[in-house]
């Protein structure tokens, strides 16, 4: 597995998955200037796998990336508080798209690259339980500067489409892929 997420660990465990390795990725996660969600997330995937591939070419290597897209603005991950509340208080009240790519090598190199997207509705989130929210730190490492299975499920009023992919990894399409690539 090319990720150091333990969310993603979870969900493949949770579907039959264990990895012999976990290896995370050593890449550069920078957005290109005009480079659309769908490409990002794409690409990002299959950079982690490519990278993690040099390593352990005889091996079944599957990455996932995850980001947040909303107005035209595509949201990663954030380093700092005052970014985490500006990125919260900008989904509040508002429908964002979570797209999820994730990409898995074969120990011939074959590669198969899927893009999920999911639809989130946020309610509107006042500016102090955006801040409380802040304060447990559960943003930290999390694409959009949440976690929609934690305590951030509360700002959740609606979801369009798969909720494992906005977790960090849709099982039902890793799964898919996993048993398609041919060795």
């Amino acid at each position: 597995m090319a990720s150091s997420s333990e969310r993603r660990l979870v969900l493949l465990k949770r579907i039959g998955y264990v990895p012999d390795i976990i290896d995370a990725p050593d890449i550069k996660e920078d957005i290109r200037k005009n480079e659309t969600p769908d490409a990002y997330v794409k690409r990002i995937a299959k950079e982690k796998a490519e990278s993690v591939y040099q390593r352990h070419k005889n091996s079944y290597i599957i990455a996932a990336d995850t980001v947040i897209f909303s107005g035209s603005k595509i949201y990663g991950k954030v380093d700092y508080k005052d970014e985490a509340f500006k990125v919260l208080n900008k989904l509040s009240g508002k429908k964002h798209r979570v797209y999820g790519g994730i990409c898995v090598i074969s120990p011939n190199k074959n590669i198969s690259i899927k893009r999920i997207v999911t639809q989130v509705s946020f309610r509107k989130i006042n500016s102090k339980e955006i801040q409380d929210y802040i304060n447990t730190k559960e943003w930290v490492g999390k694409a959009g500067c949440y976690a929609i299975q934690g305590i951030a499920s509360k700002f959740v009023k609606r979801i369009n489409g798969n909720y494992d992919n906005v977790v960090g990894l849709s099982v039902i399409d890793a799964d898919k892929m996993l048993k398609g690539i041919k060795a």
